[in-house]
Parts: C-alpha cells; sequence; structure tokens
C-alpha cells in the first residue's frame, strides 16, 4: 500500500474517533488497527512512524505504541 493512503485511512480514523464522546480515544484508534489492519499493514504503519516520517495525526502517534507489531516483523 502506498504510504500516503496508509496514512490516509490512519488519520480517518483518528479523525473518528476524535468525535466520540469520553477519553481513551488513543486507545480505541489502536484497538480498531489492531482489530482490522492486517499484519503487513501494521508493520508498514510502524515502520513509518519509526523513520520519523511525517502526516500522521497526532492521536495516531500517541497510538503507536499500542499497535501490535507482527510476529514476525
Amino acid at each position: 500500500m502506498s504510504p500516503e493512503k496508509m496514512v490516509m485511512m490512519a488519520n480517518q480514523i483518528a479523525t473518528f474517533f476524535k468525535t466520540q464522546p469520553g477519553g481513551g480515544q488513543a486507545e480505541n484508534v489502536a484497538a480498531h488497527i489492531n482489530d482490522f489492519w492486517e499484519p503487513r499493514m501494521r508493520s508498514q504503519l510502524i515502520s513509518h512512524a519509526a523513520k520519523g516520517e511525517t502526516g500522521l495525526d497526532p492521536l495516531v502517534q500517541t497510538a503507536l505504541p499500542a499497535v501490535r507489531a507482527p510476529a514476525d516483523g
């Protein structure tokens, strides 16, 4: 997947959870990514952030530590 599309998708998830009442938005973003993104997508997202690439919503960045890295990468 192109980095631009991946960033757009992650940011859309963050935008949705920002509108939800209560706390835990970052946890909800991470849970959604863990539940619905295949391992390759999660790996690409983690790698994108680790390289210091730009474009990720601050809420996605906050959620990243709770995003599960695939066992093989």
